[in-house]
C-alpha cells in the first residue's frame, strides 16, 4: 500500500507543476522550525578601558587593538585583581574548572529562559545538543546540564566540541534533522562559551588580539518539527521560521589560520588568529551564499534579514563588502560585537535574538544565518518565516 505522500505523487505524475507544489507543501510540513531563543551571560561586564587598566597594559599597539576593534564592553569571569604586582594568572586546571562552573550556570539559565518564553516545562525537552570550544569535559557538557536541570533520563544528547565560532550552525544541522524526524518533540540547542577560560597573557601582540576580542555568553535555541499548532507563536514578527537549507564551505588551505596551540612556557592552551583571517573569509563569502541559494529560486536581494557571526570588525567588514551588504544589513552583528565581543559559537544567536526583538520580521521573509571559524570554515543556513 502506498503512503499518503506516494499516492499524491502517483496521482500527479503527469502534472509536474502540481507535483512540485505538493512536494513543497510536504517539505514545509516536515521541516524543523525555530520556536524561540534566549541568552545568558556571566555576572561581570568590563569595558575595554577597564580591562586595559586591570591588566596594567601600557603598550600603545595593544591598547590600540583593544580600543579600535568595534567593541565597547564584554562579559568575562576574571580572577580577583591585585593592587600590587602583575595580574593574577590561572593554571590550565583552574581554567577548565572555570569553564565547567560558568558553562553550567549560564547554560541552565539560557535553557530555562527559553522554556519560560515558550510556556513549556523543561521536562518537555526531548533532545539537547551542547556546543562549546572553550573547555573540555568528560562526560560532556550536555550531561552536566541535564543533571543540573533534572531533565528526563530519556532525553537524547549530543556534544559538539572544538569546532569554534562556526559550530552553532554545525550543531543546528543535526538538531534540526532530529526535530524533523521526531515531529512534535522539543529539541534544544545550547551554545555555551566561557572565553575567559581560554586566555593567555604573555604581552605579545598575537595574544593581545585574542584577549581584546572574546567574551562569555550562552544562547539556547528551541526547535520542533511537524505541525506546531500554536507553538512558536510567541516569536516576534513572522512566527516560527522554517529551516530550509544548509551549505558548508571548508577552506583547508587555511587550516592553521585559527587554532589552539599548547604553550609550553605558559603551561596552557593558547588560541591563535592569523591576521589574514578576515580576507580569507571574505573571499569565500560570495561562493557560500551562491551555493546556499542555488536551486531555491531566490536571489541575494530576496534575503530580507542577515544574521552574521560577530567575528570581529575586520571580519564583518570583509563579509559585508564581498557580499555587497549595507551596514544596516549587519546592524545586529555589529551591535552584538560592541556589547558582548565575539561570543564564539553563540554570537549569531545573540544577533538573531535582537532581530526578533526589533519586530520587523514579516511572514514570508527569508533570512540567512552565517558563521565563520577554524578549519577555516564558513557555515550558512537559509530560513523562511
Amino acid at each position: 500500500m502506498n503512503s499518503p505522500v506516494e499516492t499524491i505523487f502517483t496521482q500527479r505524475r503527469h502534472e509536474p507543476g502540481l507535483q512540485a507544489q505538493a512536494m513543497a507543501e510536504h517539505n514545509a510540513a516536515t521541516q524543523a522550525r525555530i520556536l524561540g531563543v534566549a541568552t545568558a551571560t556571566t555576572e561581570r561586564c568590563y569595558t575595554q578601558r577597564e580591562l586595559l587598566d586591570r591588566f596594567k597594559i601600557t603598550d600603545r599597539r595593544i591598547r590600540s587593538v583593544f580600543l579600535n576593534g568595534g567593541i565597547e564592553k564584554r562579559f568575562l569571569t576574571l580572577p580577583e585583581a591585585s593592587d600590587a604586582g602583575p595580574p593574577v594568572t590561572e593554571s590550565q586546571g583552574e581554567l577548565l574548572g572555570k569553564h565547567k562552573a560558568q558553562a553550567v550556570a549560564m547554560g541552565t539559565r539560557a535553557v530555562l529562559s527559553c522554556c519560560e518564553q515558550l510556556g513549556v516545562s523543561k521536562d518537555e525537552i526531548a533532545y539537547l545538543c551542547c556546543v562549546s570550544t572553550t573547555g573540555f569535559l568528560t562526560p560532556g557538557l550536555s550531561a552536566h546540564i541535564s543533571k543540573a536541570l533534572e531533565l528526563p533520563r530519556s532525553c537524547g544528547r549530543l556534544d559538539i566540541v572544538g569546532m569554534g565560532c562556526n559550530a552553532g550552525l554545525n550543531a543546528l544541522n543535526p538538531v534540526s534533522n532530529w526535530a524533523r524526524v521526531n515531529p512534535g518533540k522539543l529539541a534544544m540547542m545550547l551554545c555555551v562559551e566561557v572565553c575567559s577560560a581560554a586566555y593567555v597573557f604573555d604581552g605579545s601582540i598575537e595574544t593581545a588580539v585574542v584577549n581584546s576580542l572574546f567574551g562569555d555568553g550562552a544562547a539556547a535555541l528551541a526547535l520542533m518539527g511537524g505541525e506546531l499548532g500554536t507553538a512558536g507563536q510567541g516569536d516576534a514578527g513572522g512566527g516560527a521560521p522554517q529551516i530550509v537549507k544548509f551549505f558548508s564551505c571548508l577552506i583547508p588551505d587555511a587550516i592553521h589560520a585559527m587554532r589552539y596551540d599548547w604553550d609550553e612556557e605558559q603551561g596552557k592552551f593558547s588560541f591563535y588568529l592569523d591576521r589574514d583571517v578576515p580576507y580569507v573569509v571574505g573571499a569565500h563569502a560570495e561562493h557560500v551564499i551562491g551555493n546556499l541559494l542555488k536551486d531555491t529560486g531566490l536571489r541575494q536581494n530576496d534575503i530580507a534579514h542577515w544574521v552574521v557571526h560577530s567575528g570581529g570588525k575586520k571580519v564583518i567588514d570583509s563579509v559585508r563588502v564581498n557580499l555587497g551588504l549595507t551596514k544596516d544589513d549587519v546592524r545586529h552583528t555589529m551591535s552584538v560585537l560592541a556589547d558582548y565581543g565575539n561570543l564564539s559559537s553563540g554570537s549569531f544567536l545573540f544577533s538573531y535574538q535582537r532581530l526578533l526583538a526589533e519586530g520587523k520580521v514579516k511572514r514570508g521573509d527569508h533570512g540567512v544565518f552565517m558563521t565563520m571559524g577554524p578549519g577555516s570554515t564558513i557555515e550558512s543556513a537559509l530560513v523562511r518565516w
